[in-house]
């Protein structure tokens, strides 16, 4: 008893003790002032039924009507920036909308909210409602899979296409979770203390998230670029960060009963995955192409869990050649 007091002792103080606070701030002001001057882009609040608050981004919208409007979701522990290079290179083409999911990026931050799938998809329908989209194209990435799937499945009609980038829905043979994910979704006395030390120090779970996300990348430009701009909410995402990874697997295994719901999807299905994601690996997206009768898959070499920061340009590219726009 007094070893295992001394080991839980041991994990609070190296969880609650100093850490150097990285400010991000100043990069991450210049970064979004130096895109918004690029891409140009009509700025949303929109209200949830609710009424919590998510913040979206539009671009293209002179295509808007004339194309199919590109809707996209990120994962965690990121943000709608994860898809800034894809905006460059898709919005003199589609119309497009990015947002923040709740909890996450510039979005309202309830802190005793439910951080689940449904509420996901709370967003998501606010966004369609809102900004009166049809005819969509669905990009998921992550952790965003399930509900933008499920959104896919429930409005077949209003559905152009449907896009996975390194992304999961169901329990899969060769899924695996990252580190920090597998442990934080894992009840224990151990987590608990964890996740009440990342509470006390922010700076230290900044730290875990900037390291942690930096080896999901492949591409040294774009882990230089990106890990500032995630790393920058760090503080303010914990809520939903421990909300989210503690009904993981409990998601997952709920998505059991729809895969057969998969399989009579008519609507296209591009999947798109780096081939260097360990975790949503190649296994994973082979998968996904047992359950989609109507499938295209594209491995990207050299591109990892972000694919589509490590090689903006070939999801782009894929991007634009299925949807028929040069």
């Amino acid at each position: 008893m007094k070893k295992t007091f001394l080991i839980l002792l041991a994990c609070v103080i190296a969880l609650t003790g100093c850490a150097t606070t990285v400010d991000t701030q100043p990069i991450y002001d210049n970064y979004v002032k130096r895109f918004d001057a690029s891409q140009p882009s009509i700025r949303h609040l929109v209200k949830r039924s609710d009424g919590l608050t998510i913040n979206a981004r539009e671009f293209g919208i002179a295509s808007k009507g004339l194309r199919p409007t590109l809707v996209m979701m990120h994962g965690f522990p990121d943000n709608q920036h994860l898809y800034d290079p894809m905006i460059a290179a898709l919005s003199g083409k589609f119309h497009i909308v990015s947002f923040d999911f709740l909890g996450w990026g510039a979005s309202e931050k309830p802190p005793l909210h439910r951080y689940d799938v449904a509420s996901q998809r709370a967003d998501l329908d606010a966004i369609i409602a809102q900004l009166k989209l049809e005819n969509v194209v669905i990009i998921v990435h992550d952790l965003s899979g399930q509900s933008g799937i499920d959104w896919a499945l429930d409005n077949e009609s209003k559905t152009a296409a449907l896009v996975l980038l390194n992304t999961y829905y169901s329990p899969m043979a060769t899924l695996k979770a990252p580190e920090a994910i597998e442990f934080y979704s894992k009840p224990s006395m151990i987590r608990d203390l964890a996740i009440w030390g990342a509470n006390k120090s922010a700076s230290r779970f900044q730290s875990g998230l900037s390291n942690q996300v930096g080896v999901f990348m492949s591409n040294p430009a774009s882990r230089e670029t990106y890990v500032p701009i995630f790393a920058n909410a760090a503080p303010s995402i914990r809520p939903a960060f421990f909300s989210s990874t503690s009904v993981l697997w409990a998601e997952i295994d709920q998505r059991t009963k729809e895969v057969p719901r998969l399989k009579q999807f008519k609507k296209p299905v591009h999947i798109i995955f780096g081939s260097d994601d360990p975790f949503l690996n190649a296994g994973v997206a082979k998968e996904f192409s047992t359950l989609f009768s109507n499938h295209s898959l594209n491995m990207i070499a050299g591109a990892g869990h972000y694919v589509q920061l490590d090689d903006a340009k070939a999801v782009a590219g894929i991007l634009s050649a299925k949807l028929g726009v040069k």
